[in-house]
């Protein structure tokens, strides 16, 4: 239940500053994680991601001021960091379908999005295979692009440096490169708090990089989960391993990256494993 506690206590942390500069950092402090995990959690567990939230929370509250008081449209855009008109008209007709403007007109609709609140719920119908290891760190080498820290802003970041990779041949040439555990292609998110954000597409390997990026990744303990299917599937295995096993497994995220090892290259049969760093809980991370 303390996890759970901490999630709402991030929650409450976001309402107490809506109308301030919310810090990714803090909130992954308050749950105990990176602010790259904290993003990633919140997502699978929310169903949206967590600058979708914040922005349905800001926009139902500017609602309620355009409704009740007499403010100028521009204060309220402000109040909630909006300093160009255009950027809240926007926002707000995103949540609401209609302008700011407009919302004090007879018979007009506005939407309400109240705060989140986390519970567990018993899940786990299907088994989950799954090991935990701890192993030393390792070099990978390969090609790299630079995350931003609002994940909602790296959605097409991935999947453009796998199709890429794909198209001007540096797939094969990582796999003729590969030498050394965890034995396959690697996605790799390292996005600790200390340093800029970055996703590898990359091999374990003790060859020459060249022109190529090299990591090391961690030492760390690893609960490692195998399964096959698409890239749909893997990203399904992720959500349950958050929403899931996480909660109730006894251990928390380990500040070092989350890794996919892809056993098998192809995209319509996978066979994969998904490394969460983890640490269990009340030890220090």
């Amino acid at each position: 239940m303390e996890w759970v506690e901490r999630l709402n206590e991030s929650m409450r942390y976001i309402e107490e500053h809506l109308t301030d500069e919310i810090d990714h950092e803090q909130l992954g402090r308050i749950a105990c994680c990176s602010a790259y995990h904290f993003q990633r959690m919140f997502t699978y567990m929310a169903g949206v991601t967590l600058a979708e939230y914040i922005r349905r929370r800001k926009m139902s509250l500017a609602a309620v001021d355009l409704l009740g008081g007499d403010e100028k449209i521009i204060t309220i855009a402000e109040k909630y960091g909006y300093h160009s008109p255009t950027a809240f008209n926007r926002a707000f007709q995103g949540i609401h379908g209609i302008a700011p403007s407009a919302v004090k007109n007879e018979g007009v609709a506005v939407k309400s999005y109240p705060p989140l609140t986390f519970t567990i719920a018993v899940k786990g119908v299907e088994e989950m295979n799954y090991r935990i290891e701890t192993k030393d760190s390792f070099r990978i080498v390969g090609v790299s692009a630079p995350l931003e820290k609002e994940l909602e802003k790296n959605f097409m970041t991935v999947p453009n440096l796998w199709q890429e990779a794909a198209a001007n041949g540096t797939i094969p040439r990582l796999a003729g490169m590969m030498d050394a555990p965890p034995k396959g292609l690697l996605g790799v998110s390292a996005c600790n708090d200390e340093e800029q954000w970055k996703y590898f597409i990359a091999v374990s390997t003790s060859k020459e990089r060249g022109e190529l990026d090299e990591y090391i990744v961690p030492a760390a303990t690893w609960a490692i989960f195998s399964g096959s299917g698409t890239n749909q599937s893997i990203q399904e295995l992720e959500q349950r391993i958050v929403t899931e096993w996480l909660p109730t497994s006894g251990y928390e995220y380990a500040n070092a990256p989350d890794i996919e090892v892809y056993l098998n290259p192809d995209p319509q049969n996978a066979q994969y494993e998904v490394w969460i760093p983890v640490t269990k809980k009340g030890e220090k991370r």
